[in-house]
């Protein structure tokens, strides 16, 4: 049984345009190089034939996964989505309870993550632990060196 992957209409549009490139141009230079590397001669030492191949092989199982997560996508609509808790596609800006540093991060599905672009996946450690809370909460964070707590101070679009 397959499980949904959830995606913003941007991100869905995206992976379908990388799948459309990967099926057409990437499997056709691959062919390419398949047919060259067949007129060098014999195959059994032929390495650029074997090479060709195995790439061939990687590609089809990258195409093979990237359709698989088209096929089970669904577009989470942030029209609908209440702001007065995190939830995916909130904007939230959070303050570091110790250091008293704060951040601003987006909440995004695991496959538009980008944390140079302050997009963080739902996935991670940090989002686990505010998902649900309100302004003023505070969440206590497990992340790999230890535990922390952030206080929620603004939740938007």
């Amino acid at each position: 049984m397959s499980q949904y992957t959830y995606f913003t209409e941007e991100g869905l549009k995206k992976l379908q345009e990388e799948l459309h490139f990967l099926k057409t141009k990437e499997r056709t230079s691959i062919s390419k190089q398949i047919a060259e590397a067949r007129d060098k001669g014999d195959l059994s030492e032929n390495a650029e034939y074997d090479a060709a191949k195995e790439a061939q092989g990687l590609l089809e199982a990258k195409i093979s996964k990237m359709q698989e997560l088209v096929n089970n996508a669904r577009i989470v609509d942030e029209t609908n989505l209440d702001i007065d808790k995190v939830l995916i596609l909130c904007k939230v800006t959070i303050k570091n309870v110790k250091t008293g540093q704060k951040m601003t991060y987006t909440l995004v599905p695991e496959t538009e993550a980008d944390l140079k672009t302050g997009r963080l996946s739902v996935n991670s450690p940090i989002s686990k632990g505010l998902l649900g809370k309100k302004v003023g909460d505070v969440a206590d964070v497990i992340v790999p060196s230890g535990a922390m707590k952030f206080e929620v101070i603004e939740i938007s679009r």
